[in-house]
Order: C-alpha cells, then sequence, then structure tokens
C-alpha cells in the first residue's frame, strides 16, 4: 500500500494501536541473528506483552535460553527447522509452535525470507496445575469453526484451551462482509497481525482501515469491532491472555 511522503497509517494511542508497516525499524535482539527483528508491541507502549515480526536472511537463525518467558509462534513464510526443548521438526509456511516458560527454543537453518511472528509473555503459574507442554503444529490441520454460527467467520483455535495455558492463539478468517457481530468489551489484551485482505476495525471510538501485514494492540476493556471488505477473505493472527483469576 503507497504511503504519501510524511504520512503513516500508524496511530499509537493509550490503550489501543495500529502498527502499519511502512514504519517498521529494526532492533536488535539478543539471540536472533541474520533477521530484520521488529519489536512491534512491548511494555513501552503499554502491553502486558510482546509481539516481534522476525525476517530472516537465508541460514539465519534464533536461539532462546530457558526463562520465565513463554513463546507463542507462526510461520507466515518460508521454512526452517524449530527445536523446543527435544522437539526437533522440519517447518514450513503456516506452521505454529508453543515454547513453555523454562524450555529454551531455537529456529535454524532459515530459507531466505521466512517471516515469523512471535508473541511473548511472561508465565503465570496456576495452582496444582501441571506447566503446559511444547507445541509444534500446521494451521492447515486446525479446522475452521463457525463463530458463534456463522459460517462465514471461522475461528482457527491453534492452542489447546485448558487451564495450564495462560494465553491462547488464535486465527480469524471472514468472507468478505462477514463481521465480528457485535462490539466486543472484554479484559483479555489483544496483539494481532493482519495476515491477508483487507478491512476496517474499529478500535474504542476510532475506525481504521487494516490490510496484510498491518499489526494491531488492544488493551484489556478496549472496544473492538471488524468488518472485512474488498472481494477476497480476511484473515488475522491474534494473541489474548486467557484461564487466570480475576485478581
Amino acid at each position: 500500500m503507497s504511503i504519501p511522503y510524511g504520512n503513516t497509517r500508524t496511530r499509537v494511542a493509550a490503550r489501543h494501536a495500529l502498527i502499519a508497516p511502512d514504519g517498521h525499524v529494526k532492533s536488535n535482539v539478543p539471540g536472533i541473528t541474520g533477521a530484520a527483528s521488529v519489536i512491534v508491541i512491548n511494555k513501552a507502549m503499554g502491553a502486558n506483552f510482546a509481539q516481534l515480526l522476525l525476517t530472516f536472511e537465508q541460514g539465519g537463525a534464533a536461539n532462546l535460553p530457558g526463562s520465565n518467558v513463554e513463546t507463542a509462534g507462526y510461520f507466515e513464510t518460508g521454512g526452517a527447522t524449530l527445536t523446543i526443548g527435544g522437539l526437533k521438526k522440519k517447518v514450513k509456511a503456516g506452521a505454529f509452535f508453543f515454547a513453555p516458560a523454562g524450555e529454551p527454543w531455537s529456529v535454524a537453518a532459515t530459507k531466505a525470507g521466512t517471516r515469523v511472528t512471535l508473541f511473548q509473555k511472561r508465565f503465570v503459574a496456576l495452582a496444582d496445575t501441571a506447566m503446559p507442554q511444547a507445541i509444534i503444529g500446521d494451521a492447515a490441520d486446525v479446522p475452521g469453526q463457525p463463530f458463534l454460527g456463522d459460517p462465514d467467520a471461522r475461528l482457527q483455535v491453534l492452542l489447546p484451551d485448558v487451564p495450564a495455558f495462560d494465553l491462547a492463539m488464535n486465527i480469524f478468517t471472514y468472507q468478505p462482509g462477514a463481521t465480528l457481530p457485535f462490539v466486543e468489551t472484554h479484559v483479555m489484551e489483544h496483539g494481532l497481525l493482519m495476515l491477508a485482505g483487507q478491512g476496517v476495525y474499529r478500535l474504542e471510538d476510532s475506525w481504521y482501515p487494516v490490510a496484510a501485514g498491518d499489526a494491531i494492540w488492544m488493551a484489556p476493556y478496549c472496544p473492538q469491532w471488524f468488518v472485512a471488505m474488498g472481494k477476497t477473505p480476511a484473515s488475522y493472527l491474534y494473541y489474548k491472555d486467557v484461564n487466570r483469576t480475576a485478581l
């Protein structure tokens, strides 16, 4: 999408943000080499998690030690070898993964142009509940379920919806003209990446045209709504925090 010189679609407000690709600036992230790393969302914005976009060169790598941070990731393009603790697999576009807190993980032997989105947060343990386990999967193997009965708005739940997990990562796909059925207002915080298509996202009292490559941050209780527009389906990947006590 062409942007006139000196302008941007990016908007950063107190409780939401739209980050358009035209303003991306690379950061040096420890443990990541041979990649353009963009920290799209993090605590400096007011968020309680981080969202990163990594675009790898041929043979780039990520090597992250075990810590109190857990990571959910999605391969938009390309491919690599992914290792989480003792789990190792060659992956391609559409692959997703979860690296639990305490487990080292790595991405190696990347193809040129491999793009990976990461969501990272500090794990919150739940009493008398086992730690979540590492996952490597493929979104193509996860069926899309009609959202609240609407076959034109389908939700793929990528991570298990069980108490052990304190985060969720999903893909939402809308046919042209399909919408969220109502303006949502909830305690869960969101990080979002538009994967395909275009539409309009309402965040609080602002309405934003969005397209593939855009990222969005929604703070807890930020009113939100989406409509898919254009002639092709629109889809987005999103994170939310889940399954923990209200206090």
